[in-house]
C-alpha cells in the first residue's frame, strides 16, 4: 500500500480541509493509502505567538478554503477565536502517544476539530486530554506522557527534519510514496484525481 506523507500542523486551516478532503476522496474513489503524520510547528517555542483572528490579510488568504470546507460540511472558522494561536508541541506529543496506541488518526482529526470548529485552545494540557479521552485514551495516561516529555525529542527531531531535510516552507506538504504532489484547490475532487494518478 502506497504511504502519504502529511507534513502539517493542527492550526494550520488548509490543513484540516486538505485532510478531511483526502479522507472523503479515499472513500469516493475506494482508493487508500497510509497517511502518516509529520510534524512542523509554524510557531515553535519561544516565539511570539501570531493572533490569526485579527488579522484581516489572512482572513482574506483563506477564502479560497472556504468552497472546498462546505462542500465537506464543515463548519470551519477561518480563523478560529483564540487568540493568540498555540504553540502545537504538546499537541504533536499527544499525537505519538496517541499512535502507539493505535489511535493517531483518530487523534489528529479530533484535534484539528477542536481548535477550527469548537475554538478550543489547543495548547492546553487539559484540552488535549480530553480530545485523547474522546479518541479512547486513557488521559491520566496521556497526561503523564505530556508532563514527562515522553515523546520531546521525537517530535522535536521530526521538526527539525521536516524544515532542515524535506525543506518544507509551508503546510500542507504532501509527499506520496516520497513524490511530493502539489496542491491548489484542497477539494475532494482535486484529491481524488491525485490519488488516481499518484497511488499504487
Amino acid at each position: 500500500m502506497s504511504e502519504i506523507l502529511f507534513v502539517t500542523d493542527f492550526v494550520c486551516p488548509f490543513c484540516i480541509v486538505a485532510k478531511e478532503a483526502l479522507l472523503a476522496a479515499m472513500e469516493e474513489t475506494g482508493i487508500h493509502a497510509d497517511i502518516r503524520i509529520q510534524p512542523l510547528e509554524l510557531t515553535e517555542e519561544p516565539g511570539e505567538r501570531v493572533d490569526t483572528y485579527h488579522d484581516e490579510q489572512r482572513k482574506s488568504h483563506y477564502g479560497v478554503l472556504e468552497a472546498p470546507a462546505e462542500e465537506l460540511g464543515l463548519d470551519v472558522k477561518f480563523p478560529p477565536n483564540v487568540v493568540p494561536r498555540p504553540y502545537t508541541r504538546l499537541a504533536f506529543e499527544g499525537w505519538y502517544f496517541a499512535e502507539e496506541k493505535g489511535c493517531g488518526g483518530r487523534y489528529a482529526d479530533l484535534v484539528y476539530r477542536a481548535y477550527f470548529i469548537d475554538e478550543k485552545d489547543i495548547g492546553e494540557p487539559d484540552v488535549l486530554a480530553g480530545l485523547a479521552k474522546a479518541a479512547g485514551l486513557d488521559p491520566e495516561e496521556f497526561l503523564q506522557a505530556l508532563n514527562e516529555g515522553t515523546y520531546t525529542a521525537r517530535e522535536k527531531e521530526a521538526v527539525r527534519y521536516s524544515k532542515e531535510v524535506l525543506k518544507v516552507e509551508g503546510v500542507p506538504t504532501i509527499y506520496i510514496d516520497g513524490k511530493q504532489v502539489e496542491l491548489s484547490e484542497y477539494s475532494k475532487a482535486e484529491m481524488a484525481r491525485i490519488l488516481r494518478e499518484h497511488v499504487k
